[in-house]
């Protein structure tokens, strides 16, 4: 039996500065061609779209990031980016030509989202298939006629989204809902509706809300094998057990998509892994990388299996009790520190391993662009650290530890 081809942490790491546009040589001029190099961006935080491009970007704007989220190539045609509830149940920022694909793969999710509003709202005002029908028509309807408009100007519009509910009844974070986001939030998730440009700035999550050209109808399988392939290919090598966590899906689903890639078995240290039979070959890395990563990532929540790019123990420092991941610096294909903003505007870093020289001075550099591109702007991000509420209070940065 022949052996596996063993591709070590060194060589995983070698291919991230180039396939995910972290290595100077390798940054985009445009954010869709960052969007496409990690299949999406994740958007739960609005701000994290922009950081995260920014980042990847040879001459990042804000107005170039708006436009591609915004504002289509030619009259009533759609962006070239789609913000949609795909892998997770997860928002991402997907090239619009990829989003049918990806709802497709997941679209069992967008439909459980449905019905868990339906259950939701039955349980807490009694609304039963036809008043939420009812509810959404009047919603789609207002929405043709006015264009993008606010939840609170969906409210205003239609009654019935005024109810409110009771989440989580009895718990310390006990709160009222307006009907509206789940009828609106479940039409998002079906690509019914999408989000339009934001109330207020670029890091408001405060979303208007506008039309949008259905999805086409795909078949589940060969969406799900095509996902896998892109994913794959912007993350390969992985394990089943890294591409499970990062769609949502089940084992069988999972092997089955693999299966259908054609990929090529290749051993990890965790493991067996899979790689595209075009990909398996050695690769040269890039020139030496620094990059400041905003939270959530898209890159550092890539994977399930971290050891090769990130310290056991430093995990507790940069990931919240959920998994979700704070800002972080890069070195070489390693987490080698954290970064926040000071209420002042500046942004304070510490280093949890000392890179070199090089690599420091580097670090100085990639915070001095980031403060460029923010221009002013105070960025919190959703979810924060203990680490990154510590940093956030200091008034200089670290040294190494």
């Amino acid at each position: 039996m022949t052996a596996l081809r063993h591709i070590t942490p060194a060589e995983r790491r070698a291919r991230l500065g180039r396939r995910h546009l972290l290595a100077p040589s390798a940054r985009a001029g445009v954010p869709e061609h960052v969007a496409e190099a990690l299949v999406g961006l994740h958007a739960t935080d609005p701000a994290t779209v922009y950081l995260a491009a920014a980042a990847r970007m040879t001459h990042p704007t804000v107005t170039a990031i708006d436009t591609a989220l915004y504002d289509g190539p030619a009259p009533d045609s759609e962006p070239v980016l789609a913000r949609i509830r795909c892998m997770r149940r997860t928002m991402f920022v997907t090239p619009r030509r990829l989003s049918p694909t990806l709802h497709a793969a997941t679209s069992r999710d967008a439909h459980r989202h449905r019905g868990d509003a339906l259950r939701r709202l039955r349980e807490a005002v009694g609304w039963d298939e036809h008043r939420y029908a009812a509810a959404e028509k009047a919603t789609l309807a207002v929405l043709a006629e006015r264009g993008a408009v606010t939840s609170a100007e969906l409210a205003a519009a239609v009654p019935a989204l005024r109810e409110q509910i009771i989440t989580y009844p009895g718990k310390p974070y006990e709160s009222r809902q307006r009907v509206c986001a789940l009828v609106v939030g479940a039409l998002a998730a079906e690509g019914r509706i999408r989000r339009a440009r934001p109330a207020g700035s670029w890091t408001s999550a405060q979303f208007r809300w506008a039309l949008t050209k259905p999805f086409p109808v795909l078949p589940a399988d060969e969406a799900k094998a095509e996902l896998a392939r892109h994913y794959l290919s912007a993350y390969g090598p992985v394990t089943a057990g890294d591409l499970k966590w990062w769609t949502g899906w089940t084992l069988t689903d999972t092997r089955r998509a693999i299966a259908a890639t054609g990929a090529e078995a290749v051993a990890l240290d965790e493991g067996t892994g899979y790689l595209l039979p075009e990909d398996n070959q050695p690769v040269t890395p890039a020139e030496p990388w620094v990059a400041v990563l905003p939270g959530l990532d898209s890159t550092p929540m890539g994977w399930r299996e971290r050891d090769w790019y990130l310290d056991p123990d430093h995990k507790k420092a940069l990931f919240d009790r959920n998994g979700n991941i704070g800002p972080t610096i890069w070195a070489d294909g390693r987490i080698i520190g954290a970064w926040a903003q000071h209420r002042d505007g500046h942004i304070n870093h510490h280093l949890l391993t000392d890179p070199g020289r090089e690599a420091r001075t580097a670090v100085e550099n990639e915070t001095a662009r980031l403060t460029a591109f923010l221009a002013g702007t105070r960025v919190t991000p959703a979810y924060r650290t203990p680490f990154e509420r510590e940093l956030a209070t200091q008034p200089r940065s670290c040294p190494p530890a």
